[in-house]
């Protein structure tokens, strides 16, 4: 006789008998909320014809920028430096390793909460010399009320599904068996979400009249959720 192996997801199944039938229902919820943060990319850039003078201008363009964002206060939540980089460039012609130029970036990460401040912030920075914008991407934070709500809806309608299938056959709901996460007995690596929402501005000379701020419309963040639940109920008289 083969005993079913421990890690068999089919072998721990609670199954019903006659005396206390089993339900088993998909509970699932999707949300509509609004985004809690938005967070853009700032790319600054800088060219010379010798090493020092491509660090020299790089680094007087991303103090300016660091010192823009700053003066928003609490409206930038998170700011952080990423990639930096100096790389020579060599003549297409001639002989030998001979520099033509020297090329900088650095990148910036900013997250802000204030929607308001968002728009004037990125048209500023996208009016600066040598600098790219990208974003904003919309989110929610992780500990966001909307995942619980969803949570709790999906749950609530497991519970109404189980519910009507129960009233179908003229009994009622008798307990709870069990209540999981889809995939929690044999849980998957999550895929990497993709940005909602997408802009791009890119500057490469400063205009002379300060630019009107950007209209950014949030974007609608989608939230779902879904459980498997089982439930025993009442024998029902078929």
């Amino acid at each position: 006789m083969t005993t079913p192996a421990a890690d068999d997801p089919q072998h721990f199944l609670p199954y019903g008998t006659p005396d206390a039938p089993r339900i088993a229902v998909r509970g699932e919820a999707r949300l509509e909320v609004d985004p809690e943060i938005a967070r853009i990319g700032v790319s600054v850039a800088a060219r010379g014809k010798d090493r020092r003078t491509a660090l020299d201008d790089l680094t007087r363009r991303n103090a300016t920028v660091l010192d823009l964002i700053k003066t928003y206060g609490d409206a930038v939540e998170r700011l952080e430096t990423g990639a930096f980089s100096i790389t020579p460039q060599l003549k297409e012609k001639g002989r030998g390793e001979r520099v033509h130029a020297y090329h900088g970036s650095v990148h910036v990460t900013a997250e802000l909460t204030d929607f308001t401040a968002l728009g004037e912030l990125t048209t500023r920075l996208a009016d600066l010399d040598l600098t790219r914008v990208d974003g904003p991407w919309w989110a929610l934070r992780p500990d966001s009320p909307a995942h619980r709500q969803a949570r709790q809806q999906a749950v609530k309608e497991a519970v109404q599904r189980a519910r009507e299938y129960a009233e179908a056959l003229g009994t009622t709901l008798a307990a709870l068996v069990e209540l999981a996460d889809i995939g929690a007995e044999n849980a998957q690596p999550l895929a990497s979400a993709t940005p909602s929402s997408r802009m791009r501005s890119m500057s490469y000379a400063a205009a002379e009249d300060t630019a009107a701020p950007l209209d950014l419309e949030p974007q609608r963040q989608r939230v779902h959720a879904q459980v498997n639940a089982r439930f025993t109920m009442a024998p029902p008289k078929l």
